[in-house]
């Protein structure tokens, strides 16, 4: 007897056969999104360091979806950089379609299993130079079917944040306008909303100190936030944001000079940036705790080399004091 299709395979099939449309299925419209931007990011940063080829490794789960991982390492202006989409199907157990119910009143409570769909960009890059900055992305989409692959709740999160080694104010104001600007073509409320849940979540309780100097931050924004077309938007909009708000900020600090001193204060901060990660981020948690997860991509967000340094304290009056100043209470810069 064959086995029935599964949701997978019907997508795959329809994407062959139809390719992606504004009518298809928003989980289609959504891997086609990411790819497409992965592209254009990968080709950008690409060009900034001609002489340093990304590794592309394309790779597939066995129970549907994969995902392209592109990573860049010791090149002259990223130490490491990443940018990876992921695409996963797979089946909810009752316990996690519980919790999630919490959130998402549209999930059935009175099954046992969930069939779901996540697909997600996700890049961090860790430069060479300590006057530029990491920066991190992540923008995703979810959503639960029924065994005939018809959506029955879905939702959006994601966001962006710049940590900066060393604080350039006129650095952290281009970043946030850019992302600003994005967030205001939608609703005027986003940006405030999302640059103070972005301070909450990248915040480091053991340090009590933020990781870097924010960004935006959002997640479970479904049907009661907006239509799923508007968010979609939104989405996209944030995503094209990204290049124009960074890549002005490492063209002008990738070259600056720089000493041991400022190798060193790097270091630690890279520490605090796998502190973070490790610890406290949900997605990281999430993806190892996913059966057959692929820990190369996961692990992808940490810097190739970081420092820990016994009872370590910036020096009164320094930049590196300056840093921590700001760390400690989040700005306001736009």
């Amino acid at each position: 007897m064959t086995e029935a299709p599964t949701i997978a395979d019907r997508d795959t099939i329809s994407k062959r056969e139809s390719g992606v449309t504004e009518k298809s299925p928003m989980r289609l419209r959504m891997e086609a999104l990411i790819k497409e931007k992965q592209g254009e990011i990968v080709a950008a940063l690409q060009e900034l360091d001609p002489a340093h080829k990304f590794r592309t490794d394309t790779w597939s789960r066995p129970a549907g979806g994969g995902g392209i991982s592109c990573v860049q390492q010791d090149g002259d202006v990223f130490e490491k950089a990443g940018v990876n989409t992921s695409i996963v199907y797979g089946t909810l157990p009752r316990p996690a379609i519980q919790k999630m119910r919490v959130n998402h009143k549209a999930i059935d409570p009175d099954v046992d299993s969930l069939e779901f769909f996540a697909a997600g960009l996700s890049l961090v890059l860790h430069p060479q130079n300590p006057n530029a900055p990491t920066v991190h992305l992540n923008y995703r989409y979810f959503e639960t079917m029924d065994n005939d692959g018809k959506c029955n709740a879905w939702w959006f999160g994601g966001g962006t944040d710049l940590t900066p080694t060393y604080l350039y104010d006129e650095d952290a104001i281009h970043f946030h306008k850019s992302i600003k600007d994005a967030c205001d073509k939608h609703d005027r409320g986003y940006y405030p909303r999302f640059k103070q849940w972005c301070d909450k979540y990248f915040y480091i309780p053991h340090r009590q100190e933020s990781r870097g100097v924010g960004g935006i931050f959002f997640d479970d924004l479904d049907v009661e936030e907006k239509d799923q077309e508007q968010l979609f938007s939104f989405v996209k909009d944030c995503l094209s944001s990204f290049l124009p708000g960074y890549l002005p900020i490492v063209s002008r600090r990738k070259d600056m000079p720089f000493g041991e001193r400022e190798k060193q204060w790097q270091q630690l901060r890279r520490g605090r940036y796998v502190e973070f990660n490790l610890v406290h981020d949900r997605g990281t948690s999430f993806g190892l705790n996913t059966p057959s997860a692929r820990v190369e991509s996961i692990l992808m967000s940490l810097p190739l080399t970081a420092r820990w340094m016994y009872m370590h304290e910036a020096e009164k009056g320094s930049r590196e004091e300056r840093m921590i100043n700001v760390l400690k209470q989040p700005v306001e810069w736009v």
